[in-house]
């Protein structure tokens, strides 16, 4: 009984734990990477920028008083 083979059993029929713990050991980590897309500015594009436009507004304003 030493060289007992487990039964296959199929994903979908294990208990939730049992999925879990295979969920787990398959996902395994990301090693401090973050995976959230990050987005570069480029001078390039010369893309509206709202917080430039208000920069100018708020200058002229503290500059009249």
């Amino acid at each position: 009984m030493e060289g007992e083979k487990k039964k296959f059993i199929p994903y979908e029929k294990l208990s939730k734990k049992e999925q879990r713990k295979i969920d787990l050991i398959r996902r395994g980590s990301w090693h401090g990477v973050d995976p959230a897309t990050k987005v570069i500015p480029s001078e390039k594009l010369k893309a509206y920028n709202r917080k430039q436009k208000h920069k100018k507004d708020l200058r002229l304003l503290s500059d009249s008083e």
